[in-house]
């Protein structure tokens, strides 16, 4: 599903103008962005919990040189998804 598609049915469900729609969405994810930037958990009841989490320094190795490489600490975006929906997708979505 793409934005338009999302926007398209979210607008329906709520009987918002698409606009109005877009425009939630993207005050909505600019408000996500703020948290993350400043390293808060956003969590969703009944959905799950987005937070930021570091990665360490490590070395990897490149299978083909057999090369060494240092990859550099990095913030990651991780979701954890509630049990219930985390059942569902083991079920195969049933």
């Amino acid at each position: 599903m793409n934005n338009k598609n999302f926007i398209a049915e979210l607008s329906q469900r709520t009987r918002y103008s698409q606009e109005d729609t877009q425009r939630m969405v993207y005050t909505l994810i600019d408000a996500l962005n703020e948290k993350f930037q400043e390293g808060d958990a956003v969590t969703f009841p009944g959905f799950g919990t987005f937070e930021i989490k570091k990665r360490n320094e490590r070395i990897i190795v490149n299978p083909a040189t057999q090369q060494r490489l240092l990859v550099p600490p990095k913030l990651v975006l991780t979701f954890k998804p509630i049990a219930a929906i985390k059942e569902k997708l083991k079920n195969g979505g049933q």
